[in-house]
């Protein structure tokens, strides 16, 4: 039986990597999926717009974009509406461009496509492409085409239930001297990487990350791909509760 594929992003249903995914997905099933939002909501993280009317653009029979919806809200109308009494199997979001990696997860509405997807009973996947930000904010998409259907087909492969969502960052070198796959946690960075960033207008911000908190972990997602050239796998769990704490403090708070 052909999987059912439903694909999303944060970058917008006509950005760049989102074409990349629908070739990664139509290599592995003809029954391919696009819904996704109709502008840029990177950083959107696992918004939902309730009390929002939201209105979908129908762009041909398999994709749709949403008018101002977030990628959660993009899976929910496909996994619960547009692809009728037959959800996804799958659910890809991205590929994004520049990697999200580390804590970054928390706010990355790539991510927040994957998740949804995996909480709606799917496997999740997100995807984004790295960029070297000390060179230059161009992105290279030749490693996310050159190795996303072979990241995409591993990680469905070993996909064992739904209690998990996968994370895939692939490096910003050149694809011939990508070193393979490398399954690692994620960097918890030692304080946020968000920031207060002024803006040359008075009165104006941004909230930006102008540098990476340090140290990193030499095992984790940030230097295994910037440093050593791995597509990054990361397991995610959808269950966040810290059981062996909770176990502990059970009987222990009292009012």
């Amino acid at each position: 039986m052909s999987l059912r594929i439903l694909i999303t992003n944060d970058d917008g249903v006509d950005a760049p990597g989102i074409a990349i995914m629908a070739d990664i997905a139509r290599a592995l099933s003809d029954d391919v999926w696009i819904v996704a939002p109709d502008g840029n909501q990177s950083g959107a993280g696992h918004r939902l717009s309730f009390g929002t009317e939201l209105t979908i653009d129908r762009r041909d029979a398999r994709t749709f974009a949403v008018i101002n919806g977030s990628p959660a809200d993009c899976v929910v109308a496909g996994m619960t509406h547009l692809l009728g009494d037959k959800p996804a199997d799958v659910v890809l979001s991205g590929v994004n461009a520049g990697q999200n990696l580390g804590d970054i997860v928390n706010c990355s509405g790539t991510a927040a496509g994957a998740r949804e997807g995996a909480m709606q009973g799917a496997i999740g996947i997100a995807m984004s492409q790295g960029v070297d930000y000390e060179i230059s904010r161009d992105v290279d998409w030749s490693n996310a085409r050159t190795h996303g259907l072979a990241a995409a087909r591993a990680v469905i492969a070993a996909a064992t239930g739904r209690g998990h969502y996968y994370n895939v960052n692939f490096p910003f070198c050149d694809p011939t001297a990508t070193k393979g796959i490398a399954v690692v946690p994620l960097q918890r960075f030692s304080t946020s990487p968000f920031r207060y960033y002024p803006s040359d207008n008075a009165g104006k911000f941004f909230v930006a990350i102008p540098e990476t908190p340090l140290p990193l972990d030499r095992d984790a997602d940030f230097e295994s791909l910037r440093r050593d050239g791995y597509v990054t796998v990361t397991p995610l769990m959808l269950q966040q509760t810290d059981m062996a704490l909770a176990a502990q403090l059970n009987g222990t708070l009292k009012l």
